[in-house]
């Protein structure tokens, strides 16, 4: 059986590896995706391109 020291360096050791690995990923991502959508400076663009009044029925 393994002292718990060695246990927890270990233990230690897988976490600092998985987190690592999701760095990596992460800027990985990042550099796939590329620059983000941009639109006109002080428009919001979670309600961008939106009309006022009466919608369009759906067909």
């Amino acid at each position: 059986m393994q002292k718990q020291g060695a246990l927890k360096r270990q233990k230690e050791r897988a976490r600092q590896e998985k987190q690592r690995e999701k760095d990596a990923n992460r800027l990985a991502r990042r550099k796939e995706k590329g620059p983000g959508d941009v639109g006109t400076p002080g428009e919001d663009p979670d309600i961008a391109g939106i009309v006022p009044g009466p919608q369009p029925p759906i067909e």
